[in-house]
Protein backbone atom coordinates (compact mmCIF):
# COMPACT_ATOMS: atom_id res chain seq x y z
CA UNK A 1 0.00 0.00 0.00
CA UNK A 2 1.35 3.24 -0.98
CA UNK A 3 0.83 6.06 1.64
CA UNK A 4 0.67 9.38 0.34
CA UNK A 5 2.37 12.38 1.13
CA UNK A 6 -0.49 14.26 2.56
CA UNK A 7 -0.92 11.44 5.01
CA UNK A 8 2.70 11.52 6.08
CA UNK A 9 2.45 15.27 6.69
CA UNK A 10 -0.48 15.24 8.52
CA UNK A 11 1.18 12.26 10.88
CA UNK A 12 4.21 14.48 11.30
CA UNK A 13 1.88 17.47 12.34
CA UNK A 14 0.25 15.27 14.72
CA UNK A 15 3.30 13.59 16.24
CA UNK A 16 4.55 17.13 16.72
CA UNK A 17 1.52 19.10 18.07
CA UNK A 18 1.27 15.99 20.94
CA UNK A 19 4.31 16.65 22.95
CA UNK A 20 3.43 20.75 22.53
CA UNK A 21 -0.06 19.84 23.72
CA UNK A 22 0.88 18.40 26.78
CA UNK A 23 3.63 20.71 27.73
CA UNK A 24 0.74 23.31 27.79
CA UNK A 25 -1.23 21.40 30.73
CA UNK A 26 -0.03 22.51 34.08
CA UNK A 27 1.31 19.62 36.02
CA UNK A 28 -0.05 19.55 39.82
CA UNK A 29 -0.03 16.89 42.39
CA UNK A 30 -2.74 16.50 44.79
CA UNK A 31 -2.56 14.51 47.79
CA UNK A 32 -5.31 12.80 49.77
CA UNK A 33 -5.62 11.32 53.30
CA UNK A 34 -6.20 8.06 52.90
CA UNK A 35 -5.99 4.84 50.35
CA UNK A 36 -8.24 4.88 47.44
CA UNK A 37 -11.55 5.06 48.08
CA UNK A 38 -15.40 6.54 46.74
CA UNK A 39 -14.82 8.81 49.24
CA UNK A 40 -12.25 10.11 47.16
CA UNK A 41 -14.47 9.41 43.49
CA UNK A 42 -14.52 12.92 42.00
CA UNK A 43 -11.22 13.49 41.85
CA UNK A 44 -10.44 10.29 39.89
CA UNK A 45 -13.56 11.30 38.14
CA UNK A 46 -12.31 14.23 36.62
CA UNK A 47 -8.39 12.26 35.27
CA UNK A 48 -10.67 9.18 34.15
CA UNK A 49 -13.40 11.58 31.76
CA UNK A 50 -10.81 14.53 31.11
CA UNK A 51 -12.32 17.10 33.16
CA UNK A 52 -8.25 18.43 34.02
CA UNK A 53 -7.50 18.02 30.66
CA UNK A 54 -10.46 20.44 29.39
CA UNK A 55 -9.36 22.74 31.95
CA UNK A 56 -5.41 22.59 31.44
CA UNK A 57 -4.27 20.22 34.05
CA UNK A 58 -1.98 17.10 33.99
CA UNK A 59 -3.03 16.05 37.44
CA UNK A 60 -1.36 13.47 39.77
CA UNK A 61 -3.25 11.46 42.82
CA UNK A 62 -1.16 10.55 45.56
CA UNK A 63 -2.83 8.64 47.62
CA UNK A 64 -2.65 8.71 51.34
CA UNK A 65 -2.59 5.70 54.05
CA UNK A 66 -1.63 5.25 57.42
CA UNK A 67 0.92 8.15 59.03
CA UNK A 68 0.51 10.19 55.45
CA UNK A 69 3.02 12.45 54.79
CA UNK A 70 0.41 14.77 52.38
CA UNK A 71 0.53 17.70 54.67
CA UNK A 72 4.34 17.99 55.37
CA UNK A 73 4.63 17.38 51.51
CA UNK A 74 2.20 20.38 51.15
CA UNK A 75 4.15 22.96 53.54
CA UNK A 76 7.17 22.02 51.63
CA UNK A 77 5.97 22.47 48.31
CA UNK A 78 6.09 18.85 46.76
CA UNK A 79 2.85 18.63 46.23
CA UNK A 80 0.14 21.44 45.27
CA UNK A 81 -3.05 20.52 46.93
CA UNK A 82 -3.81 18.40 50.28
CA UNK A 83 -6.78 16.79 51.19
CA UNK A 84 -7.38 18.56 54.40
CA UNK A 85 -10.44 19.49 56.86
CA UNK A 86 -11.27 22.39 59.24
CA UNK A 87 -9.55 21.28 62.56
CA UNK A 88 -6.30 21.18 60.55
CA UNK A 89 -6.92 24.23 58.86
CA UNK A 90 -7.59 26.27 62.07
CA UNK A 91 -4.42 24.31 63.57
CA UNK A 92 -2.34 26.02 60.71
CA UNK A 93 -3.84 29.47 61.64
CA UNK A 94 -2.56 28.65 65.09
CA UNK A 95 0.75 27.31 64.06
CA UNK A 96 1.35 30.28 61.75
CA UNK A 97 1.77 28.17 59.43
CA UNK A 98 0.60 29.90 55.56
CA UNK A 99 -2.42 27.11 54.16
CA UNK A 100 -5.69 27.90 52.66
CA UNK A 101 -8.88 25.79 52.08
CA UNK A 102 -9.73 26.56 48.75
CA UNK A 103 -12.79 24.25 48.90
CA UNK A 104 -14.95 22.07 51.36
CA UNK A 105 -16.29 18.97 48.99
CA UNK A 106 -17.92 17.47 52.27
CA UNK A 107 -20.35 19.88 53.65
CA UNK A 108 -20.51 17.19 56.17
CA UNK A 109 -18.06 15.45 58.06
CA UNK A 110 -18.50 11.33 57.54
CA UNK A 111 -17.42 10.50 61.66
CA UNK A 112 -20.14 8.74 62.89
CA UNK A 113 -20.77 6.63 65.98
CA UNK A 114 -22.45 2.82 66.04
CA UNK A 115 -24.62 1.14 68.67
CA UNK A 116 -26.17 -2.44 68.32
CA UNK A 117 -29.56 -2.61 66.39
CA UNK A 118 -32.10 -0.94 68.64
CA UNK A 119 -29.86 -0.35 71.54
CA UNK A 120 -30.45 3.46 71.94
CA UNK A 121 -33.32 5.57 70.43
CA UNK A 122 -31.50 8.68 70.46
CA UNK A 123 -27.86 10.51 70.76
CA UNK A 124 -28.00 11.61 74.05
CA UNK A 125 -28.96 8.10 75.21
CA UNK A 126 -25.62 6.80 73.86
CA UNK A 127 -24.02 8.52 76.79
CA UNK A 128 -25.35 5.87 78.84
CA UNK A 129 -23.13 3.01 76.81
CA UNK A 130 -21.05 0.87 78.69
CA UNK A 131 -18.02 2.34 77.22
CA UNK A 132 -16.78 4.53 74.29
CA UNK A 133 -14.57 3.26 72.09
CA UNK A 134 -13.06 6.21 70.36
CA UNK A 135 -9.32 7.25 68.71
CA UNK A 136 -7.45 9.46 70.43
CA UNK A 137 -8.22 12.26 67.72
CA UNK A 138 -11.52 11.73 68.35
CA UNK A 139 -11.67 11.96 72.10
CA UNK A 140 -9.98 15.47 72.01
CA UNK A 141 -11.75 17.01 69.57
CA UNK A 142 -15.40 15.82 68.99
CA UNK A 143 -15.77 13.83 72.24
CA UNK A 144 -14.70 17.35 73.86
CA UNK A 145 -18.09 18.59 72.11
CA UNK A 146 -20.20 15.95 73.01
CA UNK A 147 -19.63 15.99 76.93
CA UNK A 148 -19.84 20.33 76.54
CA UNK A 149 -23.35 19.11 75.27
CA UNK A 150 -24.57 16.51 77.47
CA UNK A 151 -22.46 16.53 80.01
CA UNK A 152 -23.84 12.56 80.99
CA UNK A 153 -20.93 11.33 78.06
CA UNK A 154 -18.26 11.18 80.80
CA UNK A 155 -14.50 10.40 80.20
CA UNK A 156 -14.31 7.41 82.51
CA UNK A 157 -15.74 5.12 80.34
CA UNK A 158 -13.29 5.83 77.18
CA UNK A 159 -11.74 2.99 76.03
CA UNK A 160 -9.07 3.66 73.32
CA UNK A 161 -9.71 2.30 69.84
CA UNK A 162 -7.33 -0.42 68.15
CA UNK A 163 -8.89 -0.37 64.93
CA UNK A 164 -10.55 -3.45 65.20
CA UNK A 165 -14.20 -4.29 65.85
CA UNK A 166 -14.35 -7.26 69.03
CA UNK A 167 -14.06 -4.70 71.67
CA UNK A 168 -17.58 -3.17 69.94
CA UNK A 169 -19.07 -6.81 69.23
CA UNK A 170 -18.32 -8.89 72.43
CA UNK A 171 -20.57 -5.85 74.42
CA UNK A 172 -23.96 -4.53 73.10
CA UNK A 173 -24.03 -1.59 75.37
CA UNK A 174 -20.35 -0.36 73.60
CA UNK A 175 -20.87 2.61 71.32
CA UNK A 176 -18.19 2.83 68.76
CA UNK A 177 -16.48 5.20 66.34
CA UNK A 178 -16.50 5.02 62.41
CA UNK A 179 -16.72 6.56 59.38
CA UNK A 180 -20.26 6.74 57.56
CA UNK A 181 -18.63 5.00 54.17
CA UNK A 182 -16.87 2.10 55.59
CA UNK A 183 -17.00 1.04 59.33
CA UNK A 184 -21.19 -0.05 59.21
CA UNK A 185 -20.81 -2.33 55.65
CA UNK A 186 -17.73 -3.90 57.70
CA UNK A 187 -19.75 -4.98 60.66
CA UNK A 188 -21.97 -6.46 59.01
CA UNK A 189 -20.04 -8.47 57.03
CA UNK A 190 -18.19 -9.67 60.17
CA UNK A 191 -20.89 -9.47 62.25
CA UNK A 192 -24.14 -10.63 60.37
CA UNK A 193 -26.22 -7.24 61.77
CA UNK A 194 -26.29 -3.43 60.44
CA UNK A 195 -25.27 -1.23 63.03
CA UNK A 196 -27.51 1.93 64.04
CA UNK A 197 -25.42 4.40 62.99
CA UNK A 198 -25.29 8.50 64.39
CA UNK A 199 -23.82 10.72 61.89
CA UNK A 200 -22.12 13.42 64.51
CA UNK A 201 -22.53 16.30 62.27
CA UNK A 202 -26.59 15.44 62.05
CA UNK A 203 -26.00 16.10 66.18
CA UNK A 204 -24.41 19.39 65.73
CA UNK A 205 -20.70 18.74 64.95
CA UNK A 206 -20.22 20.59 61.99
CA UNK A 207 -16.43 20.89 60.11
CA UNK A 208 -15.90 21.13 56.53
CA UNK A 209 -14.50 18.00 55.88
CA UNK A 210 -12.36 16.54 52.49
CA UNK A 211 -11.45 20.00 51.46
CA UNK A 212 -9.01 21.35 49.18
CA UNK A 213 -5.93 22.63 50.59
CA UNK A 214 -2.98 24.65 48.93
CA UNK A 215 -0.35 26.83 50.92
CA UNK A 216 -1.29 30.61 50.40
CA UNK A 217 1.97 32.11 49.10
CA UNK A 218 1.98 29.18 46.36
CA UNK A 219 -1.86 30.38 45.23
CA UNK A 220 -1.11 33.92 45.59
CA UNK A 221 1.73 33.10 42.73
CA UNK A 222 -0.70 30.47 40.72
CA UNK A 223 -4.21 31.95 41.35
CA UNK A 224 -5.67 30.25 37.95
CA UNK A 225 -4.21 27.30 38.31
CA UNK A 226 -5.91 27.09 41.78
CA UNK A 227 -8.70 27.93 40.46
CA UNK A 228 -8.93 25.89 37.80
CA UNK A 229 -8.17 22.70 40.06
CA UNK A 230 -10.80 24.02 42.24
CA UNK A 231 -13.53 23.93 39.46
CA UNK A 232 -12.42 20.94 37.11
CA UNK A 233 -13.13 19.02 40.60
CA UNK A 234 -15.99 20.37 41.22
CA UNK A 235 -17.27 19.04 37.99
CA UNK A 236 -15.71 15.63 38.63
CA UNK A 237 -18.05 15.14 41.81
CA UNK A 238 -20.97 16.17 40.08
CA UNK A 239 -19.71 13.55 37.27
CA UNK A 240 -19.03 11.11 39.69
CA UNK A 241 -22.28 11.13 42.03
CA UNK A 242 -24.97 11.65 38.77
CA UNK A 243 -22.89 10.23 35.76
CA UNK A 244 -20.89 7.16 34.56
CA UNK A 245 -18.18 6.64 37.01
CA UNK A 246 -17.45 3.08 35.92
CA UNK A 247 -13.87 4.57 34.91
CA UNK A 248 -13.19 6.08 38.31
CA UNK A 249 -13.88 3.70 39.91
CA UNK A 250 -11.35 1.62 37.97
CA UNK A 251 -8.76 4.11 38.69
CA UNK A 252 -9.49 3.60 41.79
CA UNK A 253 -8.99 0.14 42.47
CA UNK A 254 -5.90 0.49 40.57
CA UNK A 255 -4.90 2.99 43.50
CA UNK A 256 -5.88 0.65 45.65
CA UNK A 257 -6.25 -3.27 44.80
CA UNK A 258 -7.87 -3.88 47.96
CA UNK A 259 -10.43 -1.63 47.29
CA UNK A 260 -14.00 -3.83 46.33
CA UNK A 261 -16.86 -3.16 43.64
CA UNK A 262 -19.58 -3.23 46.64
CA UNK A 263 -17.33 -1.14 48.62
CA UNK A 264 -17.53 2.02 46.36
CA UNK A 265 -20.84 1.11 45.78
CA UNK A 266 -21.80 2.01 48.98
CA UNK A 267 -19.67 5.17 50.24
CA UNK A 268 -21.42 6.90 47.02
CA UNK A 269 -24.92 5.36 48.46
CA UNK A 270 -24.01 6.96 51.85
CA UNK A 271 -22.34 9.67 50.62
CA UNK A 272 -26.12 10.28 48.83
CA UNK A 273 -28.05 9.75 51.83
CA UNK A 274 -26.67 11.80 54.29
CA UNK A 275 -25.88 14.55 51.92
CA UNK A 276 -22.11 14.17 52.95
CA UNK A 277 -21.61 16.36 49.66
CA UNK A 278 -24.80 18.31 48.39
CA UNK A 279 -26.27 19.04 51.61
CA UNK A 280 -26.97 22.83 52.78
CA UNK A 281 -25.26 25.78 51.15
CA UNK A 282 -24.40 23.30 48.39
CA UNK A 283 -27.92 22.46 47.06
CA UNK A 284 -28.60 25.96 46.31
CA UNK A 285 -24.91 27.28 45.89
CA UNK A 286 -23.13 24.01 44.24
CA UNK A 287 -20.36 21.36 45.58
CA UNK A 288 -17.67 22.60 47.43
CA UNK A 289 -19.06 26.01 48.73
CA UNK A 290 -17.91 27.61 51.91
CA UNK A 291 -19.61 29.83 54.12
CA UNK A 292 -18.17 32.55 56.96
CA UNK A 293 -20.78 31.85 58.84
CA UNK A 294 -19.93 28.12 58.66
CA UNK A 295 -16.38 28.46 59.55
CA UNK A 296 -16.92 31.29 62.33
CA UNK A 297 -19.89 28.97 64.04
CA UNK A 298 -17.94 25.77 64.37
CA UNK A 299 -14.86 27.56 65.72
CA UNK A 300 -16.77 29.64 67.83
CA UNK A 301 -18.62 26.05 68.76
CA UNK A 302 -14.93 24.24 69.30
CA UNK A 303 -13.32 27.18 71.52
CA UNK A 304 -16.59 27.12 73.60
CA UNK A 305 -15.80 23.73 74.42
CA UNK A 306 -11.74 24.01 74.60
CA UNK A 307 -10.86 22.51 72.11
CA UNK A 308 -9.52 25.85 70.25
CA UNK A 309 -7.82 28.51 71.67
CA UNK A 310 -10.16 32.40 71.37
CA UNK A 311 -8.61 35.31 69.45
CA UNK A 312 -7.47 33.08 65.66
CA UNK A 313 -8.16 35.34 62.77
CA UNK A 314 -9.66 32.12 61.34
CA UNK A 315 -10.75 34.03 58.04
CA UNK A 316 -7.35 33.78 57.29
CA UNK A 317 -7.42 29.53 56.82
CA UNK A 318 -9.60 29.73 53.66
CA UNK A 319 -11.03 31.53 50.51
CA UNK A 320 -14.47 31.60 49.16
CA UNK A 321 -13.23 33.72 45.97
CA UNK A 322 -13.32 30.12 44.09
CA UNK A 323 -16.81 28.76 45.21
CA UNK A 324 -20.52 28.98 46.01
CA UNK A 325 -21.58 30.11 41.87
CA UNK A 326 -23.58 27.39 41.19
CA UNK A 327 -20.83 25.54 38.82
CA UNK A 328 -21.89 21.91 38.31
CA UNK A 329 -25.27 22.24 39.50
CA UNK A 330 -26.85 21.40 35.76
CA UNK A 331 -25.10 18.29 35.70
CA UNK A 332 -27.79 17.18 38.35
CA UNK A 333 -29.27 14.14 37.47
Amino acid sequence: MQISKKTILLAALALAAGPATAQELDAVTFATNWLAQAEHGGYYQAIADGTYEEYGLDVTIMPGGPQSPGRPMLVSGQVQFYMGGASGAINAVKEQIPTITLAAIFQKDPQILMSHPGKYSSFPELAGAGKYILGADGFTSYFSWMKTEWPEFVEEKYEPYQFNPASFLADETAIQQGYLTSEPLAIEREAGFAPDVWLLADQGYTPYSTTIEAMKPWVDENPDVAKRFVEASIIGWYNYLYGDNAAANELIKADNPEMTDDQIAYGIEKMKEYGIVVSGDAETKGIGCMTDAHWTEFYDKMVEVGVYEAGLDISTAYTTEYVCQGLGMDLVK
